[in-house]
This record gives structure tokens, sequence and C-alpha cells, in this order.
């Protein structure tokens, strides 16, 4: 029984260790280079891009991490990471089946676009809540395609909480 016990704590601080291990991005780049939204609120969308000359970028989505891409062309992407939408653990975005649009509301942008680590899991996903399973080249062009829009959206809900903002600094200081 001891031994049971022994091996079962041996597997579970094993699985925290690769856990931590695998969120150990979240520690380096707590929020978007971009946005500055928190990277682990946003686990299940983030994206670390590492470049050529061993520089990284934490990203809260595809959104950001495709600004980043335009914005470094003298740089050449190692390896794109993005967080499994169930499992929140990196995966290789080239390499992940991504779910475009459906749903479920879209980080940093109107039209959704997750990663998963497998086919099943993007088609699960697709029978609830729908959209359209996708690579990641198709995935990166639809995010250049929607950042007019997308960039235009943020825009206006900044302003509309900058203006609720002020607001309620108004309230405050006339005792309310």
């Amino acid at each position: 029984m001891k031994k049971i016990l022994l091996v079962c704590a041996l597997l579970c601080s094993i699985g925290g260790v690769a856990y931590a291990m695998a969120q150990v991005d979240i520690t380096q780049h707590t929020s978007c280079a971009y946005c500055g939204m928190d990277r682990q609120k946003f686990a299940h969308s983030r994206m670390l891009i590492t470049y050529d000359d061993n520089s990284s970028k934490g990203l809260c989505s595809l959104h950001c991490a495709s600004i980043d891409l335009a914005n470094q062309m003298d740089k050449m992407p190692q390896a794109i990471k993005v967080g499994d939408y169930n499992s929140k653990e990196l995966i290789d975005a080239e390499e992940a089946t991504w779910v475009l649009g459906g749903s479920a509301k879209g980080v940093m942008t109107g039209r959704a676009k997750w990663a998963f680590a497998d086919r099943a899991a993007a088609e699960e996903f697709t029978g609830k809540q729908g959209g359209e399973i996708v690579d990641f080249e198709t995935a990166i062009k639809a995010s250049y395609e929607d950042m007019y829009q997308d960039t235009k959206m943020i825009r206006m809900k900044r302003r509309e909480m900058k203006k609720m903002k002020l607001e309620q600094k108004g309230k405050a200081g006339m005792g309310m």
C-alpha cells in the first residue's frame, strides 16, 4: 500500500512539474507585449514566438502575434507556439489544428481563432461551437485579413472604457 501511495505521489509531482514547466513562458512574459493582457488569464490563446537571435515575445493571441511577426521583418521566427485551447499547454502553432470562427468569443478579434493539439478535439469543438477547421497558414492569413476591423473594434472598446472611467472619476469627485 505504501508503494502505491509513493508511486501516486511521485506521478502527481511529476505532472505538477511538467505543468509548471509548460507554463514557464507565462512567468517570463506575464502580459502581452502589445495589448498588455494577462497571458495567464488567456493561456488558452496565448502565443510565444522565439526568433533566430534567441529573443522571444509573449503574446495573448494570434491577433497580437500577427502584429509582432509583421513588425519583426528582419528576424526569422525559429518557433511559434500557441496555447492548446483545452489543456492550455504550448504546442507548435504550425502543427496545430485551428478553428476559425464559431460562436465562442475570440481574443482581440471579432472572428475567433483557436488552436488544438489534435484534430479530434477541434472537431468536437466545432460540433458544439461551430467554426471551420483550418491549418495555421489559413488562420494567420485570416488574422491579417481581420486586422483593420479588429483594431477598429479594440479602439472603440478602449474609448468606451476610458469614457466610463472618466465618468466614474467625476461621480467620485462629486461625492456620489
